[in-house]
């Protein structure tokens, strides 16, 4: 775990749960500047206030509630009392949230969450209790509460996201934006250049980026070469060359804009992600594991073969709290 002072964190992720990044941290003074994630964020707060500027204002998480971002959404995050914020998460990837739901319920088109803070404090454990489970290798548990956890808020919360349609010339010229500051991160042009290319003034471009995306360029570039660092670290390459790769001038550059996104520092983060690479390539694990898994965990227990598995985990059980019908599996969900 990454500590920097009386600050903690630890990012990383467990072979059985592909496509899904969890997070254990106390941050004090740490402040995430606007960024997006490419998976959903399920923070649950344990202890003090999480405070994140979403969808226009200041959101306030305290003890006992969750802060929820939906995929490619600005946002940030500081803390709201000076004693900073305790908090566990998880960022399941769209593809596993959408599986869940279209197994467990009736949302349709692309499922998403409706606010970005709910006060639960049963799903507040059970989050903490899927990273317990993976603490403890327990593979059957962190499965179980993982799709308890994002059932619940599904049902509580759950919603179809509107789909991002380009349709005024701004919104366009924003997108022809992008994908060239994507294709050029690197050696990317200024403002004035980008704008030249694209037919338009340095001011309505920067008016229309920051209208489509929440950010103006240059905070959307350096989102943006965080991301491909992060496939980068993912595929061994070390934080020196991926620091150049996507742009940085060094590593200490990396090392900031990541740290301020992340919430580790690339080193730590590499390392957590090896390991699990390491696992995954000694097991032989084949990227479709989450579809096999969620077939075996329909088809495997004590009873016959296509009978749901009803038998709770035998270590960390979230039973113990009530309210079944939460689960997935439960016979009255």
């Amino acid at each position: 775990m990454a500590e920097q002072g009386k600050e903690r964190a630890r990012h990383w992720q467990y072979a059985d749960l592909p496509g899904v990044d969890l997070l254990r941290a106390r941050y004090i003074h740490k402040a995430f500047v606007r960024h997006t994630h490419e998976h959903f964020v399920i923070a649950a707060i344990a202890d003090g206030v999480e405070v994140f500027h979403h969808g226009g204002g200041d959101q306030y998480a305290g003890a006992g509630a969750l802060a929820l971002v939906n995929p490619d959404t600005p946002h940030t995050g500081r803390a709201g009392v000076p004693e900073g914020w305790r908090y566990g998460a998880v960022y399941p990837s769209p593809e596993v949230v959408a599986a869940i739901a279209a197994e467990t319920t009736t949302l349709r088109g692309t499922p998403g969450f409706v606010r970005p803070v709910l006060d639960d404090p049963y799903t507040v454990r059970l989050v903490h209790q899927v990273l317990r489970a993976t603490d403890e290798g327990n593979a059957l548990a962190a499965d179980t509460l993982l799709r308890a956890a994002v059932t619940r808020l599904l049902r509580l919360n759950g919603g179809s996201l509107p789909r991002r349609e380009v349709r005024t010339a701004g919104a366009r010229t924003a997108a022809r934006a992008r994908a060239l500051l994507e294709e050029r991160m690197a050696a990317p042009p200024t403002l004035e250049q980008l704008a030249d290319e694209l037919g338009t003034s340095p001011f309505a471009l920067l008016r229309a980026f920051r209208d489509t995306y929440g950010m103006p360029p240059h905070a959307w570039l350096t989102d943006a070469r965080v991301r491909r660092a992060r496939r980068l670290l993912d595929a061994g390459t070390v934080p020196s060359e991926a620091a150049v790769v996507v742009g940085f001038t060094d590593q200490p550059h990396l090392n900031r804009h990541f740290g301020r996104i992340v919430g580790v520092p690339p080193g730590a983060y590499q390392r957590e992600r090896k390991n699990v690479q390491d696992i995954r390539r000694a097991l032989h694990v084949p990227s479709g594991v989450w579809q096999q898994n969620r077939q075996h965990s329909r088809t495997s227990g004590t009873g016959t073969p296509g009978k749901k598995n009803r038998t709770a985990p035998s270590s960390g059980t979230p039973w113990a709290w009530g309210q079944p019908s939460d689960f997935p599996d439960s016979p009255s969900g």
